[in-house]
């Protein structure tokens, strides 16, 4: 495992570094988002990784959603997602859940360390605020479309007190734009899970202006 995680461990430690086989993530949603949280993630040293989604993988997906590829049609992207994760590490248990998220929660399963929000969908964000505050674990948000997308680690901020909460379908979209996004929200999320300090209930809008310039806006969020 040493020489495995071994500019990690340059990085943080080795006792950090154990520490992270100890933790739990869930990530809900294996798209676009979910598949880049997947490979940034799932060599990172966790130890448990749950991936609910009951999607299948269609051929319009493949350009943005990275863990697939031509032929994966038609499979499952949580169990084509499980199979590359632990193709590339062999110190993970992936867990993949076939089902809507409100599907998982009647399952009662283990609470995670860890949310990630990598869905399309306002209102099943919404119930993944609800669902974190009973189970009193943190989540991270993320949204990305056109060149632009916003990410946000909710701790005690209410996503619908700062969201209007109704179901839309996104514009066009690029796969860089995805990947930066949900390198954002991997980035927050292994700090908190190493015990690094990480700005909480804080929403992070990046997008790209007219003249093709990265911009970052931070907008504090009301707290419940």
């Amino acid at each position: 495992m040493e020489n495995y995680f071994n500019r990690q461990i340059q990085l943080w430690g080795l006792d950090t570094q154990k520490s992270l086989q100890e933790k739990h993530i869930l990530i809900v949603g294996c798209g676009g988002l979910g598949c880049s949280l997947g490979f940034a993630l799932g060599s990172s040293g966790i130890g448990k990784i749950t991936l609910v989604d009951f999607d299948e993988v269609g051929v319009h997906n493949i350009h943005r959603q990275i863990a697939f590829k031509v032929g994966d049609d038609g499979k499952k992207k949580c169990e084509v997602l499980k199979e590359l994760i632990v193709s590339r590490n062999p110190f993970v248990k992936v867990e993949a859940i076939d089902a809507s998220f409100e599907q998982y929660m009647e399952l009662n399963k283990d609470t995670p360390d860890l949310i990630l929000d990598a869905t399309d969908n306002l209102p099943v964000r919404a119930k993944i605020d609800e669902y974190s505050k009973k189970v009193n674990t943190p989540w991270i948000y993320a949204s990305v479309e056109e060149f632009h997308g916003q990410v946000c680690f909710f701790e005690k901020s209410s996503f619908s007190s700062v969201f209007s909460v109704k179901d839309r379908t996104p514009n066009g979209i690029a796969c860089p734009i995805v990947m930066q996004i949900a390198s954002t929200q991997a980035n927050l999320a292994i700090r908190y899970l190493a015990n690094l300090s990480v700005k909480k209930d804080f929403l992070n809008y990046i997008f790209y202006n007219e003249d093709g310039e990265l911009m970052l806006q931070k907008f504090g969020l009301p707290k419940e």
